[in-house]
């Protein structure tokens, strides 16, 4: 009996440990409010995160944050809106600075 019980909480550990490794996580920084997209976070002393945020790939520590492991689907969501807008912003910030270079045309007196 002894032996069951032990093989059984053993499984529902090993099934746990499988289900909790991997995922999506939104990761919040209360003090400048941004937010972050990763699919790994690791525990630094002092409990600090670093992790990879997946819209600008790079590195961030965070010493206080809000973690929040999120569905895949609203994962991508919020990846894509992040590509949607870099191509939104990408044609107006061309065309601004074209316009600076641009000298002005004056009239021509004859």
């Amino acid at each position: 009996m002894r032996h069951k019980v032990f093989a059984i909480l053993l499984a529902l550990f090993f099934i746990v440990g499988i289900a909790g490794c991997g995922g999506y996580y939104m990761v919040k920084d209360p003090a400048s409010g941004n937010v972050y997209y990763t699919k790994k976070i690791k525990d630094e002393k002092g409990g600090a995160i670093k992790f990879t945020d997946e819209k600008n790939k790079t590195n961030v520590t965070l010493q206080n944050s809000e973690v929040k492991q999120i569905p895949k689907k609203e994962f991508k969501s919020a990846l894509e809106a992040k590509e949607a807008t870099k191509m939104k912003e990408a044609p107006e910030s061309k065309e601004a600075s074209e316009m600076k270079e641009a000298p002005e045309s004056k009239p021509v007196k004859e």
